[in-house]
C-alpha cells in the first residue's frame, strides 16, 4: 500500500449531504475572526463538530439472511411489543420495535436493517419531540420504509428528534435494497425505529451501544438464505 493510500485510509469520508452545512460553518468561522480571535476558535470547533457529524465511514455488514443489522448508530432505547404507525399500512397488530437513538455526536447516516423490495416509503410530518420519549414514534415528524424482505414485512422509520428538522430518504419505492445498503439520514439528533415480524428474535438490549450496518439487533430462525453482496 503506497504512502497517499494510507493517508486516505486515515480519514473518514464526508457524506456529501453535509457540504453546504460545512461551508456555511466555515464561513461563519472566518466572518466570526474578523471581529474576534475567540469567536473564531468557538467557530472552528463548531465546524470541526459538524464535519464529524456528517463522518460516512465504511462499514462491513454480515449477509446472512435470517439477521436484522442496526440502522443507525446510536444507544438502544427501547426493545419490544409495539403497533407500527398508521401510515405504513401494516395494520394494527403489534410487531416487535427495536428503537436506536443518535445524539448530536452520533453518525446519522441511515442503514438499511434487511435486504428485499421497498415496498412503500411514507413521509409523515409531526412535531419535533425529544426523540428519546416513546410518543415520538407516533408523534413526531418521520419517513418509513417498508421493505418486504425473505423473512417477512420489516420496516425502518427515521423520526426526527428535537433538534433535527430534516429528514433525508433517497431510497425509492419498487426498487430492491442490500442489508447494510445507505438509504438516508437525519440532521442532527434522532432515532430510527425498526419493526419486526414477531418471529424475530432481538439480540440487543436498552442502553447497548449499536453501530449501523454491523450491530445485529435481531436474528430470524431457520435455514439462512442466500446472501447478497453488500453494497457500500
Amino acid at each position: 500500500m503506497s504512502l497517499v493510500d494510507t493517508v486516505k485510509n486515515a480519514f473518514v469520508p464526508i457524506h456529501r449531504e453535509g457540504y453546504p452545512f460545512i461551508a456555511a460553518f466555515g464561513a461563519g468561522t472566518l466572518f466570526l475572526g474578523y471581529f474576534s480571535s475567540i469567536l473564531f476558535w468557538i467557530g472552528l470547533i463548531l465546524t470541526a463538530w459538524c464535519v464529524y457529524f456528517f463522518r460516512d465511514p465504511e462499514r462491513v455488514t454480515p449477509v446472512d439472511d435470517r439477521l436484522v443489522v442496526s440502522p443507525a448508530d446510536g444507544i438502544i432505547s427501547a426493545v419490544g411489543p409495539a403497533v407500527p404507525p398508521r401510515e405504513l399500512g401494516l395494520g394494527n397488530v403489534e410487531m416487535t420495535r427495536i428503537s436506536v437513538f443518535m445524539n448530536v455526536f452520533s453518525c446519522h447516516v441511515n442503514r438499511a436493517p434487511v435486504r428485499g423490495r421497498i415496498a412503500k416509503i411514507e413521509h409523515r410530518p409531526g412535531k419535533f419531540l425529544n426523540a428519546e420519549l416513546d410518543k415520538a414514534s407516533t408523534e413526531n415528524e418521520r419517513n418509513g420504509l417498508v421493505i418486504d424482505s425473505p423473512n417477512g414485512t420489516v420496516a425502518a422509520v427515521q423520526i426526527a428528534g428535537l433538534v433535527a428538522r430534516r429528514i433525508v430518504c433517497w431510497a425509492e419505492a419498487g426498487g430492491s435494497i442490500a442489508i447494510g445498503e445507505r438509504f438516508g439520514l437525519i440532521r442532527f439528533g434522532s432515532r430510527v425505529d425498526v419493526f419486526l415480524p414477531l418471529t424475530a428474535t432481538p439480540r440487543v438490549a436498552v442502553g447497548q451501544t449499536a453501530v449501523g450496518g454491523e450491530t445485529v439487533l435481531a436474528e430470524f430462525g431457520g435455514v439462512a438464505g442466500t446472501p447478497l453482496v453488500r453494497i457500500s
